[in-house]
C-alpha cells in the first residue's frame, strides 16, 4: 500500500436526514476494508466520519464528506456552510451541545461529536466562520 496513489472518495450528507446519516461512514468502511486497511485504523475513521455526519444534519442542514488514502494515511475533510462554531476549544468539551431539545429527544446532541473525532483521529484541525461554516480536517495514520 505505501507509495500508492492517493484514493478519494467524496460524499454528500444530506441536512435533517437522520435516516441516511451514517451512510458516508459505512461506506467509508466498506471501501477501507475492500483496500484491506487494518480494523483498528478502520474503527476509527468510521467513528470520525459518523461524528461528523450527524454534526452536520444536526447544526449545519448538510454538507461534504471528501475521504482519501494514500497506503499511510486516512485523510478526513468535512465541509459544510451552516452556521459555524462560535467557540471550537469550547465545543471540543464532551458535554458542551448547542442542540435543540427536540434534537436531544431523538437521542442525538449529547455534546460527544468533536470530542470523538479528537479521540479517534491522530490530526485534528477546525476552521470555523460564523455564518460561514466549518472546515474540518482529521488524519488517521494506519
Amino acid at each position: 500500500m505505501e507509495g500508492q496513489a492517493p484514493l478519494t472518495e467524496r460524499y454528500t450528507v444530506d441536512g435533517d436526514d437522520f435516516q441516511a446519516a451514517g451512510s458516508a461512514s459505512s461506506a467509508t468502511k466498506k471501501l477501507l476494508r475492500s483496500l484491506g486497511v487494518p480494523p483498528d485504523a478502520i474503527r476509527r475513521a468510521a467513528i470520525c466520519m459518523y461524528e461528523g455526519e450527524i454534526n452536520m444534519v444536526i447544526h449545519a442542514n448538510g454538507g461534504e464528506a471528501e475521504v482519501s488514502f494514500d497506503g499511510e494515511v486516512i485523510s478526513i475533510t468535512l465541509r459544510d456552510s451552516g452556521p459555524g462554531i462560535p467557540d471550537p476549544e469550547l465545543a471540543l468539551r464532551e458535554g458542551w451541545s448547542t442542540a435543540t431539545d427536540e434534537i436531544r429527544g431523538l437521542g442525538f446532541g449529547a455534546g460527544m461529536g468533536l470530542p470523538n473525532m479528537k479521540r479517534n483521529a491522530d490530526e485534528l484541525t477546525i476552521g470555523s466562520n460564523a455564518g460561514l461554516g466549518t472546515l474540518i480536517m482529521m488524519k488517521i495514520k494506519v
